[in-house]
């Protein structure tokens, strides 16, 4: 069976490379290439692939919220995440969102091609330190254990936005973020933005925000 594959990375380059390496598979075929997390929700209707090869921080709709759109709009469409991201605010939005997996770009070309045809059969597929983290998130305590939405609105405020642009980003109400951080605060034990960043970065839940 041939696996056709659509790849969402906002770098050109990542885009032609990876097109060049699973093009050189007879049972791998790549039927489009999106930019930005918009752009991929437009070609996932208008190419139906197999799998998305999906990047996570992108320029406007992140991978995610993109995922979970294409999730709701085409279930058949199996979307793998492949990310330079390992951290809690990365990992947990996208599998709540619906990824069938989560590869990290330093992955071997050989596991990434075999990691596309499992996804493409439904199957889960993790990268090592991926699925520890998931395993360390699900043993934390549930008194103090943030929830996923609460992991996203937190590593946006690490990467330095204000609550309205985080509810335009995460389109929900400026209210819900309020709700959120001052859930996660509790949960923390802290009393304001910086120093829940603080803590959560100190506890490994958020990575130091990067571009």
């Amino acid at each position: 069976m041939t696996v056709h594959i659509l790849i969402v990375d906002d770098h050109p380059v990542v885009r032609f490379g990876l097109r060049g390496m699973l093009e050189a598979y007879d049972d791998l075929r790549v039927v489009g290439e999106a930019g930005s997390g918009d752009e991929a929700i437009v070609l996932a209707s208008t190419t139906r692939p197999d799998v998305v090869l999906m990047d996570l921080r992108m320029p406007g709709t992140d991978g995610a919220t993109a995922t979970a759109r294409i999730r709701q709009e085409h279930p058949g469409i199996r979307v793998l995440v492949l990310t330079t991201y390992e951290g809690d605010a990365d990992i947990l939005p996208a599998i709540e969102a619906g990824a069938t997996g989560y590869l990290l770009k330093d992955t071997p070309i050989g596991t990434l091609t075999d990691a596309i045809r499992a996804a493409a059969r439904g199957e889960t597929v993790l990268a090592p330190p991926v699925a520890a983290r998931l395993v360390t998130h699900l043993q934390t305590p549930a008194g103090e254990q943030l929830t996923p939405r609460e992991v996203q609105v937190l590593g946006l405020v690490a990467r330095g936005l204000s609550n309205s642009e985080i509810g335009r980003q995460l389109y929900i109400g400026e209210a819900t973020v309020k709700t959120h951080l001052l859930r996660t605060f509790v949960k923390l034990g802290v009393n304001d933005r910086t120093a829940a960043v603080t803590v959560a970065l100190s506890r490994g839940v958020l990575t130091s925000p990067q571009r």
